[in-house]
């Protein structure tokens, strides 16, 4: 496999097409929307007009025909503003809609993937549970066959894209079923939104990524057609795990994003702040951490894209995929503290984006795998 990893003329101007849009239209907004934990309904309605939640699905089903590297493109460019309205973006398609297109039925394909890849509809993914966390395995909500229906029982925890305005469904694991050896069989199945007793919590108070949506669901007897199963029942914990494996490479392409963002507002700010009668930018120690900076983020880019071209090209990634996951994850927040360090009291102000950067870089090194979780893939793909 070839590793150059220059663009062709049409993702280039992709990602000219969504650099200019982050400038020109997340940016002056954004921080309002962050500061008052309000979802930019607005500009993710503009990102389904562009298409940008499309990109990775074909044509027959209302996406743009793209790969998971147009997908990784749109998320660096946008994370380099903001992240809130990039893990919209990536929750959305990697984890809304891709358990549908991946798994699900024709059917199912048909009623909800050209909604979802324009923005009408959002999805989301219904893993993560209070007691479970990097154990996915240890999934407690249930799911019984009552006839024609499933009756679901249980809750999930931290889903993102669950309780908006424009929220369509949730793709719940479940467990359906034992094994001989008393083993759970977890099976994955649609839950549209506003069905009988599937209840959606407020949103957290959370640290960072204010402006996006993130909630905790539960579900008392909620009963669903036995056709929304998607894909084989007992096979949803191979299911997700194929997901969070695509998963990381989008994680890993939007934190290049933010490690980016980083450089771009602290050279920015050296060149503009002065101390001791010339712009900090022209002392060695300033000149240091921002090469240090540049140097993390290009190597990033070159870790996700490695894993993205892989996919794309049908060959083993999983293993890729962790690499750039936990390398781009770990630099974003050592992007993010140096920038502050930069700023230096400005840094801590959240007028200034890179304090936003700060807040949002470590739920990376947490959601979609651990750092530890990562490590473990790792070793386990050199087979010790």
């Amino acid at each position: 496999m070839s590793l150059d990893h220059r663009l062709s003329p049409e993702l280039e101007e992709l990602r000219r097409t969504v650099e200019a849009f982050a400038h020109d239209v997340v940016a002056p907004k954004i921080g309002e929307f962050y500061e008052q934990h309000e979802f930019p309904y607005e500009i993710v309605r503009e990102m389904g007009r562009m298409g940008l939640f499309g990109l990775p699905f074909p044509e027959e089903y209302g996406g743009m025909g793209g790969d998971y590297l147009a997908l990784g493109i749109a998320l660096e460019e946008l994370a380099r503003v903001d992240s809130s309205v990039a893990i919209t973006l990536e929750a959305a398609v990697s984890l809304g809609a891709m358990p549908i297109y991946h798994f699900g039925t024709e059917e199912q394909k048909r009623e909800w993937l050209p909604r979802m890849c324009t923005g009408e509809v959002l999805g989301a993914f219904g893993l993560t549970e209070p007691d479970g966390g990097s154990d996915a395995g240890a999934t407690r909500t249930t799911a019984g066959r009552d006839g024609d229906e499933w009756v679901i029982n249980g809750s999930k925890c931290f889903i993102t894209n669950s309780g908006t305005d424009i929220t369509g469904l949730v793709t719940v694991t479940a467990v359906t079923g034992r094994k001989d050896d008393g083993s759970p069989l977890i099976s994955s199945i649609i839950v549209p939104s506003g069905t009988p007793g599937f209840t959606v919590a407020a949103p957290y108070s959370k640290v960072g990524w204010n402006a996006s949506d993130t909630r905790e669901l539960s579900f008392s007897d909620v009963r669903v057609p036995v056709a929304n199963l998607v894909g084989t029942e007992g096979r949803g914990y191979a299911q997700f795990l194929r997901i969070l494996d695509e998963g990381r490479i989008a994680i890993a392409a939007l934190a290049t994003g933010l490690a980016q963002g980083c450089v771009d507002e602290s050279v920015r700010y050296a060149k503009e702040r002065h101390a001791f009668g010339r712009p900090i930018g022209h002392n060695q120690a300033i000149q240091f951490k921002l090469a240090d900076m540049e140097m993390r983020a290009h190597t990033s880019r070159l870790a996700w894209r490695d894993a993205a071209s892989r996919l794309v090209h049908g060959e083993p990634f999983k293993k890729e995929a962790a690499l750039a996951k936990l390398y781009s994850s770990e630099i974003a927040v050592d992007n993010a503290r140096e920038a502050t360090q930069i700023h230096g009291g400005y840094g801590f102000m959240n007028e200034y984006p890179v304090a936003r950067m700060w807040r949002d870089s470590k739920i990376l090194e947490i959601g979609e795998g651990t750092s530890e979780v990562q490590r473990l893939l790792i070793a386990r793909e050199l087979g010790v």
